[in-house]
């Protein structure tokens, strides 16, 4: 029986599985469930397509459906089953423990699974495994067991974006009260969680004032930038305070709701710990010691009674273990202000390259950095000294990331706007160990990858070790659009051989042509500067040698040329690499030249072809729609009317395997099957509309969102009007939402007759971007004085690369 306690804890009987419309991913295939649990056996979740029964059994569903099983204290495995079948059994991955609450994160995308340990997904990854037949149907999450009760809580459904996984924002970690934790078992803590300002209240370490308090002048340690941060102090030149009035207990109290955000005093200490705050200027303790007064006065016997009063800084229990200084009574705006002016600093940090200085706080950055702290504490030079000296820092992500330290934000837009500067921030982070800032930007990072930055970003991360989910998402989207990423530009060059090489062995890889992929091999070897072709580099060779024009790299050569699929290349072509450089050269290239030459002329046996992947089509690659003539049916709209090659032709908007939009509404005459019907139409025009201010007309086509085009001409028809179009752009978006010009068109008068054609092609790189949306939009007015603003054509038709 599955029993819910208050919304808080979920318990599961064995063989039985829990199942709520709430543990469902917001998008089919893509989603992420983070949980803690408590089990004395294995932990059981099912991913399938619709909600299962309470008494649901993995081993008997027959639907498709993923199941990780976190392996218990007794088995140490961690097992991933895809419909029933064990596809990852590993030893030594031994999740579960017995008798504590645990949190655990499983995310899954496109068929990657990845397992991890903690309260926030991809901060430990334990293990990853990708599907090469992703099941794209799950959506509904179950949370089962085995042989004995599981324990379930704080279980979290998070959606996944489109550039993989940008889940770094605070889960719903509610609280529960210590009777329930001592009910469940209890909830193992980590050092890392209990690592806080806490750690300093009434420590010598960081220090830079002492309070002598009470009659015996008792000292107590503590740090000048904390407390001015939290009231006023008013502190003198002496770094000793006098406070020979007020008893021990009492400032005890103060110190530990500053530094902690919360304290315990006797009923009778009330008064006097208001009176302090109240010195102090900490103004959140006396409003909570006034409030407590009043309570008491109203209920005499609770005062009598002489019991204990906790008093809490707001929802400090929710804050709890989050980041500085989040619930506790310190004003991050006077540590921002303390930072700009240098005040109470007492360490400076010199950035020898630059010459830059920055006055900080040892405490601050401690709290942050672990790296720091040690510096600060474990007897270095820097102990014992108020300078530092750090070489090869960039002083603006060093400026970065201590603006983030002293406020816990990030200037998010100026980061997108400079990823340089972004990702220079991360390698701070990593190297300075602040969990928190690396995942902000890593998100920051992932929101904002292009195709133009793909390279960069991962030239950068694949150094550290932290984010190799992230590497992974990079590595996913250049394989997808690696025509466009080998020919924009040649960062791509500046990869090491070990990420060039999985980037090449990608399931996801994605291309035109298997000349391509032979292309990028040579570039890359060559640590080319600029695009060509294998022929460009093949008539450079007869005047070198390959030593001299691959140098250290030559080696890489013949290790990476097996990943070209010669065999799939056509004959012609094949023939022309038989007579040229390379082949005379480069053996590797003459083998792999010669095999595929016998496998056109003779063929091979399926049982020398299946282990052979040289052999195998892509899976991912594109189907080429090439224009041959105005008006052909060669293009995107017609083989989409036919159901992809499969039926005889037909209207693919009435079919609704695509999808075609106007700027306005739909009427008599303007009918967006028209664009697809490929008949002539008399009227077929797209009224203006105002966006972004500015007054347009278009046409727009959506291919599907499971399709998309890299196209490299487009085609229109004029219709019966003589509103000529004199100036307009062709645009794709991936999104529908944010375009990309892939031809603009500036006084062009190819139009000037009724019911004519007219064919562009479009150019490199932006015939090599990936699509699904397309439109044709009018920038300025055309002939037609009367409506210079209907967007008049009766047909539209796209060419190039689809899939």
């Amino acid at each position: 029986m599955v029993d819910m306690k208050e919304q808080k804890f979920l318990t599961v009987a064995p063989f039985e599985c829990a199942w709520q419309e709430e543990f469902k991913f917001k998008e089919a295939g893509r989603g992420c469930v983070a949980f803690e649990a408590f089990a004395r056996n294995d932990v059981t979740v099912v991913f399938r397509e619709h909600v299962g029964s309470q008494h649901y059994h993995y081993k008997t569903d027959s639907s498709p459906h993923y199941t990780v099983i976190l392996g218990s204290h007794r088995n140490r495995r961690l097992k991933i089953e895809v419909n029933g079948k064990t596809v990852v059994d590993e030893e030594g991955v031994g999740l579960c423990s017995l008798g504590t609450f645990q949190s655990f994160w499983i995310s899954i995308y496109d068929g990657l699974i990845c397992v991890g340990e903690g309260r926030y997904p991809f901060q430990n990854v334990v293990f990853q495994w990708l599907d090469s037949d992703p099941i794209h149907s799950v959506q509904y999450v179950g949370l089962s067991s085995w042989d004995k009760h599981v324990g379930y809580r704080n279980v979290n459904v998070l959606p996944l974006t489109q550039n993989h996984i940008s889940l770094w924002k605070q889960l719903d970690m509610r609280a529960y009260n210590e009777e329930e934790e001592n009910e469940e078992g209890g909830e193992a803590v980590s050092d890392d969680e209990k690592w806080g300002l806490a750690n300093f209240l009434e420590s010598w370490e960081l220090s830079d004032v002492v309070f002598m308090v009470g009659k015996e002048e008792r000292p107590v340690p503590a740090h000048k930038i904390i407390l001015a941060a939290a009231g006023n102090f008013q502190f003198g030149p002496a770094d000793a305070i006098q406070l020979t009035e007020v008893c021990y207990p009492t400032f005890h109290a103060l110190l530990q709701y500053i530094y902690t955000g919360q304290t315990t005093v006797s009923a009778s200490q009330l008064s006097l710990l208001k009176e302090l705050s109240l010195n102090f200027e900490v103004t959140p303790l006396a409003k909570q010691c006034e409030e407590c007064i009043e309570r008491f006065k109203l209920n005499k016997r609770l005062f009598d009674s002489g019991q204990n009063v906790e008093i809490c800084y707001l929802n400090w229990q929710s804050f709890h273990s989050t980041m500085f200084p989040c619930g506790l009574p310190i004003s991050s705006g006077r540590l921002k202000q303390y930072f700009s002016s240098a005040d109470y600093s007492d360490v400076q940090i010199r950035l020898e390259d630059y010459g830059f200085v920055f006055h900080s706080h040892k405490i601050i950055i401690s709290l942050w950095s672990v790296p720091f702290m040690k510096m600060f504490t474990n007897g270095m030079s820097e102990s014992i000294s108020s300078k530092v000296c750090l070489r090869e820092v960039s002083p603006e992500a060093f400026k970065m990331m201590l603006d983030y330290m002293y406020s816990g934000e990030l200037s998010v837009e100026d980061l997108k706007e400079n990823q340089s500067l972004l990702l220079q921030v991360l390698l701070l982070a990593d190297q300075f160990n602040i969990p928190l800032l690396q995942h902000e930007c890593c998100k920051i990072l992932l929101e904002c990858l292009s195709e133009e930055s793909v390279c960069q970003v991962l030239q950068v991360i694949s150094s550290v070790p932290s984010c190799k989910v992230i590497e992974e998402s990079c590595k996913r989207k250049l394989s997808m659009q690696f025509d466009y990423c080998t020919t924009a530009s040649m960062n791509f060059s500046l990869l090491d051989k070990g990420t060039f090489r999985s980037i090449l062995q990608h399931p996801d890889l994605t291309v035109t042509s298997e000349e391509r992929v032979l292309n990028a091999v040579l570039l890359w070897s060559l640590k080319a500067k600029e695009c060509c072709g294998w022929e460009v580099i093949d008539e450079s060779l007869k005047h070198s040698t390959p030593e001299v024009m691959f140098g250290e790299r030559l080696d890489s050569v013949n290790h990476l040329l097996p990943f070209v699929r010669f065999p799939l290349m056509p004959s012609d072509l094949l023939k022309k690499l038989e007579k040229s450089s390379l082949f005379t050269f480069l053996p590797s290239f003459r083998n792999l030249v010669k095999e595929a030459i016998s496998y056109a002329e003779f063929g091979v046996t399926w049982a020398e072809m299946e282990p052979n992947p040289r052999f195998h089509h892509r899976k991912s690659s594109y189907k080429e729609l090439q224009y041959i003539s105005d008006g052909d049916s060669n293009g995107a709209l017609f083989y989409a009317g036919t159901s992809y090659g499969e039926h005889p032709w037909v209207n693919p908007v009435l079919s609704k395997r695509i999808s075609i939009m106007a700027s306005s509404p739909v009427s008599r005459f303007t009918d967006p099957k028209v664009l697809a019907s490929r008949t002539y139409q008399g009227t077929s025009l797209s009224g203006p509309r105002l966006e972004d201010g500015k007054i347009c007309s278009w046409w727009m086509v959506d291919i599907g969102e499971d399709h998309q085009l890299m196209c490299n001409y487009y085609t229109f028809r004029q219709d019966g009007s003589r509103a000529f179009m004199r100036n307009w752009n062709f645009q794709g978006s991936s999104d529908g939402k944010n375009w990309t010009n892939l031809r603009v068109h500036e006084d062009d008068h190819s139009i000037c007759k009724p019911g004519q054609f007219g064919s562009w092609a479009v150019a490199r790189p932006q015939a090599l971007l990936p699509l699904r949306f397309f439109r044709v939009m009018l920038t300025g007015p055309t002939t037609d004085l009367t409506s210079p603003w209907k967007f008049c054509i009766c047909f539209l038709e796209l060419y190039g690369y689809f899939r």
